[in-house]
């Protein structure tokens, strides 16, 4: 298959990226002084005092944790849209982050939860509320039409009990509630990296290979089902693997908002025939963009105040969902999907 230029650069453009994060910012690294960090830390040798534990324990998990997540997040609302043939099919807007939310916030205000315990909350509540959605989503019509209404209600629900749960608690529990929910790369870490890495080694081949026949689901499923492909089963593996990966996102860097919503539509913006590969890629790319932003640019611009990557995602991303609803283009990619 012929990777197409756009998927190239962004290709590049990800690690690129990267290193940027590694370097600059309110402490800048030199080159010297990051292979120097890296080689003594690799050989197990002592690091320049300061600069390693920023290095090693701040700047590069958290900018690797900024593009394994986008990449997760791209992948999944990338399947959503295409596989429902709808713009507005994301996990932001048919309800999963909400449910990974809802779980994450349950666990932190009801049993104290805390690290990895708050982030297998999150997995669970996402995968349970894809499992309701997808059960109110069953009968007559279209079926991606009813699964983003269905998701829509529900997460305006699970919304409604995350307010609750805040309203109920202390101010410190919901200081850090509202950290969690906001999307933070703060607690960046080994563990969490490694989770959504290993979740990732089986998730992104499984997607490869049921993927093959998505562009024929986009002709419909009547055009799909007269070319051999079996619907329901495709249908419902592709929405397993979708949910999944917008889980271990979220459990991982929280529910970045509209990361996934904007991945595909911003590369086909600039290649129409853009698939899931630029996808990732372009949800990678816009994470860490914004991470840096909202560490780096906006203490700049607020006084200080440093804004976690899921304000700024969603400051991106709310613009475009009303661009998308109003405007000619947005009314035709909607007629087509």
């Amino acid at each position: 298959m012929r990777i197409r230029p756009l998927t190239l650069t962004l290709a590049a453009l990800v690690p690129l990226l990267v290193f940027a994060s590694v370097l600059l910012g309110s402490y800048v690294v030199t080159v010297p002084d990051l292979i120097t960090i890296v080689s003594r830390h690799l050989n197990g040798e002592r690091g320049i005092p300061g600069a390693s534990f920023i290095v090693l324990d701040t700047k590069i998990p958290r900018a690797v944790l900024a593009a394994f997540a986008g990449a997760a997040f791209g992948l999944s609302g990338g399947t959503f849209q295409t596989l429902l043939r709808n713009p507005l099919a994301s996990p932001d807007v048919i309800g999963v982050s909400s449910g990974a939310s809802a779980g994450a916030v349950a666990a932190i205000v009801l049993f104290g939860a805390r690290g990895i315990t708050a982030s297998l909350s999150a997995l669970v509540g996402a995968l349970l509320v894809a499992l309701l959605i997808h059960s109110l989503s069953r009968g007559e019509g279209s079926a991606g039409l009813r699964l983003i209404l269905a998701g829509i209600g529900v997460g305006a629900a699970l919304q409604a009990v995350v307010q609750f749960l805040m309203s109920r608690t202390d101010i410190r529990t919901a200081s850090d509630v509202l950290l969690w929910v906001s999307g933070s790369l703060n607690p960046a870490s080994g563990d969490r990296i490694t989770v959504l890495f290993v979740a990732m080694l089986a998730l992104v081949p499984a997607l490869a290979l049921l993927a093959r026949p998505l562009r024929v689901l986009e002709l419909g499923d009547d055009a799909a089902a007269g070319l051999g492909v079996n619907v329901s089963r495709v249908r419902l593996g592709l929405l397993v693997v979708a949910v999944a990966l917008a889980a271990f996102g979220t459990a991982a860097a929280g529910p970045l908002a509209f990361v996934a919503f904007l991945a595909l539509p911003l590369a086909r913006q600039l290649d129409p025939r853009a698939g899931l590969l630029a996808a990732a890629l372009s949800g990678a790319v816009v994470v860490l963009v914004a991470d840096f932003v909202g560490a780096n640019v906006a203490p700049l611009l607020l006084g200080g105040s440093v804004l976690p990557v899921g304000i700024v995602t969603g400051a991106l991303g709310a613009p475009f969902l009303l661009w998308l609803l109003v405007s000619p283009a947005g009314r035709t990619r909607r007629k087509v999907a």
